[in-house]
């Protein structure tokens, strides 16, 4: 007969309680019960008969899409396969329980917020030309920037034959030598803050996305993801349906 026995912390992974690591620090800690008594590292459940709780509280196989975010390191493409052997995104989410897909891109050199999903209609809401949910960057510029060049970035520029939507563009922090910036954009051109800057004559020496729309990227570590709450989920779409498009 066949093995219906899962991990269970594959079980709660699936279930989009944490990650599979996270899981096993929930176990440790003595917050899983199985049938009503502590579980074990190396357990494993049959989700049909056995009942498992966190915190008092019965688990519930999620049903329907799945919504995570990742924090992508520097040094890893946003891909879930490349032919070249090069880190990838989907050596970071492994461990989610179904396939997802990246909901736009990050460049290798760059960082911070991912949102993965296999629901095609919010991928599409999210980055469809017509849409306007506002990315926001962080950006650290060596060794300066002008008055006129963050008047440049706010009011457009033009990059690969097209004038870009008007940003905004607040200074963070100065010091010798670097300048760190936050850029809002209401679009998502390919390497567009990259090649906004370029064409500043401007050198990026760090490039990291902290929010889209009001989702935060917050104090997710590096490498690690977890699941957007409905609310995040809604707050996205409804942003999607507005119209953001500046005059």
């Amino acid at each position: 007969m066949a093995e219906n026995k899962i991990r269970l912390q594959k079980y709660l992974s699936e279930c989009g309680i944490a990650s599979r690591r996270k899981a096993e620090e929930l176990i440790l800690a003595g917050k899983v019960k199985v049938n009503g008594r502590p579980a074990q590292i190396g357990d494993k459940i049959d989700p049909k008969k056995d009942t498992v709780a966190v915190s008092g509280k019965k688990v519930v196989k999620k049903k329907g899409n799945t919504y995570i975010m990742l924090h992508k390191p520097r040094g890893y493409i946003t891909t879930l396969s490349d032919e070249l052997n090069r880190k990838c995104i989907a050596q970071l989410i492994e461990d989610v329980g179904t396939r997802v897909y990246p909901v736009g891109r990050l460049d290798r050199d760059s960082e911070g917020l991912l949102l993965l999903t296999d629901d095609g209609e919010f991928a599409n809401a999210m980055t469809h030309p017509t849409k306007h949910v506002p990315k926001t960057y962080r950006v650290t510029i060596r060794p300066t920037i002008t008055d006129e060049q963050i008047t440049a970035l706010m009011t457009g520029i033009e990059i690969d034959g097209k004038m870009t939507m008007p940003s905004e563009v607040h200074v963070l922090h100065r010091e010798e030598g670097r300048v760190v910036i936050e850029i809002i954009i209401y679009e998502g051109r390919n390497r567009q803050i990259r090649k906004m800057c370029d064409a500043l004559g401007l050198e990026v020496a760090r490039l990291k996305r902290t929010q889209i729309g009001s989702v935060k990227l917050g104090m997710l570590k590096q490498g690690d993801w977890r699941n957007l709450t409905d609310e995040e989920v809604h707050k996205l779409m409804t942003a999607a349906s507005m119209d953001r498009k500046k005059k």
